[in-house]
């Protein structure tokens, strides 16, 4: 139920969403920022969200997903698409967008509880503690929005890192509602990735990338707080688009960049760009997140005590990578035409 219910409801309703955004015009019309060539309809992501909402409530109803972190996932992830839905539909100031984005973190900080500590600490740690966790799942929801620039990259993302996690949590006997969550996820990714694969017949938009990065986020929080499954594996899980948005995000801090501008300089376009394929990028990241990252945390699960060396072994190439792709290099000034 968890996994073909939600692929067959997104699926589904990524049809019906394509001929509504054809109709209704909501298309994402190529500019000088734009990774696509041909108009395309938007705002695919309402399939996800419909999916795994859908699946979740079930879920709940049958007492495997507990109440907390039901009404934080439901509640503030459809805050969260729902100002993606009507900043799809016409741009929502930036600054109206991250209050709801702040808002929605600490609904789910608040109703997860405490995020555990390995030792008594002060009052002011663990606010400390609280604070990081806010703004951990801003941090998420806003780089799956950064990392949303080619055809099936992030669908196809958050379905690894969802069935990833899921796959932690079962072999260690973590929470089986917290991993029935992540399996629907990607199971509503996966009936939408059907569309999206490159060449893409609909995006998601930011109903859909926002959704993705809080959900995910939120899952990081849940894992950590309930089930002993580490932060270090969901970092490993994403560590692709981790590493490429935090270090095209610094790069372009350090030369003065006003960083909430559109812009081109994330290391999967400028791959898109010198190979002319999404699919091409699509499918490296596929790969490097099924042979190399995928079993460096089964490596981390199979000895937890060096895990920060695992993590430290397994960031390395991708770092290297992203820097010799063009993670936040410069982009060529436009010329006046």
């Amino acid at each position: 139920m968890v996994v073909f219910a939600p692929i067959l409801v997104a699926f589904v309703l990524t049809a019906l969403m394509r001929r509504l955004s054809l109709a209704g015009g909501l298309l994402d019309v190529p500019n000088e920022r734009s990774s696509h060539a041909t108009p395309t309809p938007r705002g695919g992501g309402v399939a996800i969200v419909v999916g795994s909402l859908g699946a979740w409530c079930m879920l709940w109803m049958l007492h495997v997903l507990k109440f907390d972190l039901f009404i934080a996932l439901t509640i503030g992830g459809l805050a969260v698409a729902i100002v993606g839905l009507v900043d799809d539909r016409k741009p929502v100031r930036a600054s109206v967008r991250l209050v709801v984005h702040i808002a929605a973190a600490i609904w789910a900080v608040v109703w997860l509880g405490k995020v555990p500590l390995s030792s008594p600490a002060s009052i002011s740690l663990a606010t400390a503690v609280q604070v990081f966790a806010v703004l951990g799942i801003v941090w998420m929801l806003n780089l799956f929005n950064f990392m949303d620039g080619i055809d099936g990259i992030a669908a196809s993302e958050a379905t690894f890192v969802s069935w990833g996690g899921a796959f932690v949590l079962l072999s260690t006997g973590g929470s089986l509602g917290l991993a029935a969550t992540a399996v629907a996820l990607g199971a509503a990714c996966l009936g939408f990735l059907i569309w999206n694969w490159p060449p893409a017949k609909i995006f998601m938009g930011d109903v859909g990338s926002g959704y993705l990065g809080y959900v995910i986020g939120v899952m990081t929080l849940a894992s950590v707080h309930e089930s002993g499954v580490t932060l270090w594996v969901w970092l490993v899980l994403g560590a692709v688009f981790f590493v490429d948005a935090t270090l095209t995000l610094l790069r372009r801090l350090c030369r003065g960049e006003r960083v909430y501008e559109a812009h081109r300089s994330h290391a999967y376009q400028w791959l898109a760009r010198r190979w002319n394929s999404h699919r091409r990028v699509t499918l490296s990241v596929l790969t490097i997140n099924l042979l190399w990252l995928l079993p460096c945390t089964a490596l981390i699960v199979a000895n937890p005590r060096r895990a920060i060396w695992i993590v430290l072994v397994a960031l390395g190439p991708v770092m290297g990578a992203a820097l010799v792709a063009g993670a936040g290099r410069a982009e060529p000034p436009k010329t006046a035409g």
